[in-house]
């Protein structure tokens, strides 16, 4: 996945996978799984079982697209009735981002971790981790923040998490660690896709500067 990438894109891409490939990869588990647990259970009710998921997945998004305002509670009920689904990451996710965009924090950090939690792809899994990250900031939980930032993460996603950090020490006064983050995150990123890491840098040099 190209680094370069918002994550947005990244989610978007990955949407755009599983809708276009999602039940092949389904009749494929069944397919590989059919030696361990029994060809005729697995198609007769898993694999049935994430068909009817996919198709409930695309019916909620394209509800939603028609009345944004019900989809909150269409995508906590698809959540509720398809506990062991794929799709049950990208709706966590979704929802996650639709509290985040009304500043409903504390509930943007149950979806999120709702969307670790279920989540069947590692690069959902790290823009679920990172996002998680940021919203523990937002609620200031700087501990938890760094706690999730510990997780073992693509290398793609490693200078975000890094400039996360750096945000989490500079709220905590931690100058120094702030400024190794920011570094660490600059010399994993060109600068010219995310200029605002070095002003990051040269505001916590002023800020350093203007504390002596």
């Amino acid at each position: 996945m190209d680094i370069h990438q918002t994550e947005e894109q990244q989610v978007e891409a990955i949407k755009g996978f599983w809708k276009d490939n999602g039940n092949a990869i389904i009749a494929g588990l069944a397919i590989g799984f059919a030696g361990f647990i029994g060809l005729n259970y697995y198609k007769d009710h898993k694999l049935q079982q994430e068909l009817n998921a996919s198709e409930a997945y695309q019916v909620m998004l394209d509800a939603a697209a028609k009345d944004s305002a019900s989809f909150a509670a269409a995508g906590e009920k698809f959540i509720a009735e398809n506990d062991g689904s794929s799709y049950t990451m990208l709706t966590a996710i979704a929802l996650a981002k639709e509290a985040a965009d009304k500043q409903e924090w504390a509930q943007a950090e149950t979806y999120l971790t709702t969307a670790i939690d279920k989540s069947v792809d590692d690069s959902i899994k790290a823009i679920a981790t990172l996002r998680l990250a940021r919203v523990q900031l937002q609620l200031e939980k700087y501990e938890q923040a760094l706690t999730t930032l510990s997780a073992q993460l693509p290398a793609a996603f490693a200078a975000n998490a890094e400039e996360i950090k750096g945000d989490v020490y500079f709220k905590q006064g931690k100058t120094e660690l702030a400024r190794v983050a920011y570094q660490a995150a600059i010399d994993g990123v060109d600068e010219a896709n995310n200029p605002s890491l070095q002003m990051k840098l040269d505001d916590l040099a002023q800020v350093v500067n203007l504390s002596k």
